[in-house]
């Protein structure tokens, strides 16, 4: 499985650049770090990991993006938590961010 992300920032119209996003699995019912970057200047990650099948979260600072831009925010993180069921398909989970609302789907 290979796994990417993108982040656009809603209020902008713009690529989120510099967000940085952990990649955690989740092993024996605990939580690990598999992998982490930060967001390019199209806002993108094209392959963070091959986590492989199961449970697996994305957690994105937006705090640190949106004080990055001097900008207050009613969310400091997002954590998106996804499972894999097959594990040699690409994911791609995006995220659509402003300081007070954001949303995510499963992309391709």
């Amino acid at each position: 499985m290979s796994l990417s992300t993108h982040v656009l920032d809603a209020t902008t119209g713009k690529p989120a650049e510099g967000v940085a996003v952990r990649l955690d699995e989740q092993v024996d019912g605990e939580w690990r770090t598999a992998a982490q970057g930060r967001t390019n200047a199209d806002g993108r990650i094209p392959a963070l990991g091959d986590p492989g099948a199961g449970i697996h979260r994305l957690h994105f600072d937006t705090g640190g993006y949106f004080a990055a831009a001097a900008v207050d925010t009613f969310y400091p993180e997002v954590t998106v938590t996804f499972r894999v069921v097959d594990a040699g398909a690409h994911h791609h989970v995006p995220l659509l961010l402003s300081p007070f609302a954001f949303s995510t789907y499963r992309g391709s």
